[in-house]
């Protein structure tokens, strides 16, 4: 069975530097219909704009993703951690007992278009972490590239949950086929373009949830299509 989110019902706020688009309640954004999906807590669409950004602030217990779609992030933390995130680099930052950290887009000209995922970890108080990888768009085209998983299997980032991250830019026209078990839901987002999944046309921000044992089968409809897939535990 597949529920589909459509883009334009998501929660929405502009604060000028920042446009951000909410799948699920964040913020002043709530709707008790929408508090997330299995593990999924967060898949926020935001655009910062030039040289503005997110100030220093903290989290806890979560599992924190970002996926840039266009432009560039500046990333620093409270483990002393700075690095830049382009498009094709899955960053991911355990918070654990605490960590704080901030991110800026550097560009006086261009904005930032990012995904921002959390995720809730399978334990609670883990030791703060950090870690980025690249996959370029050639790995990613016209396959479903893990990127991210519980074991860092196949030069995936390490999510301290019980879940696969795939990202895809699938090609026009190129079929693929993801089967979830019977003890798995799933999620997709699609981050630009148009994709058919099974039979239903999604555009640009809207997201599908899967319930167990769904056979998923996935079209590109447009050449820029590209999205993110969770395989999760249910």
């Amino acid at each position: 069975m597949m529920t589909i989110r459509k883009a334009d019902d998501r929660g929405h706020a502009n604060f000028g530097w920042l446009d951000s688009r909410h799948t699920f309640s964040f913020g002043s954004y709530y709707d008790a219909d929408h508090m997330g999906y299995g593990l999924l807590r967060v898949i926020n669409d935001d655009r910062v704009a030039p040289a503005r950004g997110f100030d220093m602030h903290g989290h806890k217990d979560m599992e924190i993703i970002t996926y840039v779609l266009a432009g560039a992030l500046a990333h620093k933390d409270s483990l002393g951690t700075g690095s830049v995130i382009h498009p094709g680099d899955v960053q991911i930052m355990s918070a654990g007992t605490g960590i704080r950290h901030s991110e800026f887009n550097g560009s006086e000209a261009d904005p930032v278009h990012l995904l921002q995922v959390w995720i809730e970890p399978e334990q609670k108080k883990l030791v703060p972490r950090y870690d980025q990888k690249s996959f370029d768009s050639a790995s990613k085209h016209g396959v479903l590239k893990l990127t991210g998983s519980r074991d860092g299997r196949d030069g995936s980032v390490v999510i301290y949950a019980d879940v696969d991250l795939y990202a895809s830019q699938p090609g026009k026209d190129k079929l693929l086929q993801h089967d979830l078990g019977q003890t798995r839901r799933g999620w997709i987002q699609l981050a630009t373009g148009q994709i058919e999944v099974n039979g239903a046309a999604l555009s640009a921000g809207d997201g599908a949830a899967f319930e167990p044992g769904t056979s998923i089968s996935i079209i590109g409809r447009s050449d820029d299509a590209e999205f993110l897939l969770f395989d999760m535990a249910a």
